[in-house]
């Protein structure tokens, strides 16, 4: 009993070290997305220049004067450009992270109750989606596709959705044999009842936690796509086409084409990615 008192007391403070570091983590991702999320919704109401405006008399301008940031090689303004493709790449990340949490779960579900055949026809068929490296896939997909934003948000959604249905469909065989499913059953509530009010809400808790990490991931995805001319092209603004069309000028010592849309997105992925972290790090606490 001794030994039980000891280990309990040595667990607890650990725990609570455990839970100040989740939450550290969740509101310095919450802090950085904040902060770009201000700047995408209000920083375009200041800026003077439109996204495609062009300043012909001032391309590959630098910083200073009327553009703060500088321009691009067509005279576009950089600080338009940067804060307006904010909206468009956030825009499409969470979209696409939610369709692929839709599309998943639905999987996932009627895999993982109904089990059998139908379990393993889907999970072959996700087989053939996830043997592709997620990003080659994404490649081939939106060169089928094209690359306008709901294309693009299907192209990340459905290299996305395999993941998240193997996710909740081992959720779901492990909340279906559960005593008080069982207990739903023997009282007389029909298999969708049972899977609507029990199985479903009780599956969903790792979705949750990996939909933020996702978010950042589905960034990158779409500013690799761009920056390989399958995704966003100009005169659209979006990071990754932004720091493409910028990559040549770094060499030549013309930084502000490249940089601030890449620091933007650091800044973006990073918060979601600790956002995404602190959300795990509570649920292993609670577990």
């Amino acid at each position: 009993m001794a030994d039980l008192t000891t280990a309990a007391e040595t667990r607890a403070p650990r725990a609570a070290a455990d839970r100040g570091f989740a939450t550290t983590l969740i509101w310095a991702g919450s802090v950085l997305l904040g902060l770009v999320l201000l700047a995408v919704l209000a920083g375009p109401l200041l800026v003077r220049w439109g996204p495609e405006e062009i300043d012909a008399a001032a391309a590959l301008a630098a910083p200073g004067g009327a553009h703060p940031l500088g321009t691009d090689v067509n005279g576009m303004d950089i600080l338009s450009r940067v804060l307006h493709a904010g909206r468009l790449d956030l825009g499409v990340a969470v979209a696409s992270v939610a369709l692929a949490v839709v599309l998943g779960t639905l999987l996932g579900v009627v895999a993982g109750y109904r089990g059998g055949l139908v379990d393993d026809v889907l999970m072959r068929f996700l087989d053939v989606f996830q043997a592709f490296p997620a990003f080659i896939l994404a490649l081939a997909v939106a060169a089928l596709l094209g690359g306008g934003a709901p294309e693009l948000i299907l192209v990340i959604a459905l290299v996305n959705a395999p993941a998240y249905a193997r996710l909740v469909r081992a959720e779901v065989r492990t909340v279906r044999e559960m005593p008080f499913v069982e207990a739903s059953r023997t009282s007389g509530s029909s298999g969708l009842g049972t899977l609507w009010r029990h199985v479903l809400p009780n599956s969903l808790t790792p979705v949750r936690v990996i939909a933020p990490l996702n978010c950042g991931w589905a960034m990158l995805t779409l500013a690799g796509l761009s920056f390989l001319g399958l995704g966003v092209t100009v005169p659209t603004a979006e990071w990754g086409a932004m720091i493409s069309l910028g990559a040549a000028d770094v060499v030549a010592g013309r930084w502000w084409t490249s940089v601030p849309p890449g620091l933007m997105l650091l800044v973006s992925v990073l918060g979601f990615s600790l956002l995404g972290e602190g959300l795990q790090e509570r649920a292993g606490v609670r577990r």
